[in-house]
């Protein structure tokens, strides 16, 4: 189907169920992969996109075409997904890998290390409090701009900033002392 977001919005509004088919063929990945990066379970985020998807079609009247549909569909999965993650009370659990990242130009050593990097980075975000990891994860994944972080979350320009460099601090201590672990672990073992 043709047509830009808010034409098929007016078609869903008008009760065309193949129009809302077809923001969800133009919008599951990205709701799927926010998903997902939320709440590191494939099976999980299954269940949130379809819930996320129920939840878009019964809030459509509500949709205000001054801002993207994308960015609105994200702020209803990031809600949907931290209403999850307040739920679990602090469960850890952990982001799986999305992509495929291997490049055939590494060695193995190479890859290894990369792989191991890329874990320790996951497993960082992870323990975040929410509200911390929901910014690292639109902004660094989802590739969201600042005005948009603010749509999503609905939060101040300040706020959104300010909790976004908190959140790289929190990484950066936390990969520091995971470098120093690491070391230790190293060094007991030789």
């Amino acid at each position: 189907m043709e047509g830009t977001d808010i034409d098929i919005i007016n078609k869903c509004m008008e009760g065309d169920d193949s129009a809302f088919e077809e923001l969800v063929r133009r919008y599951k990945n990205m709701v799927f992969n926010t998903s997902y990066r939320m709440l590191g379970s494939y099976e999980e985020a299954e269940d949130a996109s379809q819930e996320a998807f129920i939840r878009i079609y019964k809030s459509l009247k509500r949709y205000n075409p001054q801002y993207k549909f994308s960015t609105w569909a994200i702020r209803i999965t990031t809600n949907y997904c931290l209403d999850i993650l307040r739920k679990r009370k602090g469960d850890m659990v952990p982001i799986e890998e999305q992509y495929d990242l291997r490049d055939e130009g590494l060695t193995p050593e190479e890859e290894y290390i990369r792989n191991e990097r890329q874990k320790r980075v996951r497993m960082a975000v992870e323990s975040l409090p929410p509200k911390y990891k929901e910014l690292i994860i639109l902004f660094h994944n989802r590739g969201l701009s600042y005005s948009e972080m603010m749509e999503v979350t609905g939060e101040s320009l300040t706020i959104v900033k300010n909790r976004l460099y908190r959140a790289r601090q929190m990484l950066k201590e936390l990969l520091k002392d995971m470098d120093k672990e690491g070391e230790k672990l190293w060094n007991a073992v030789k």
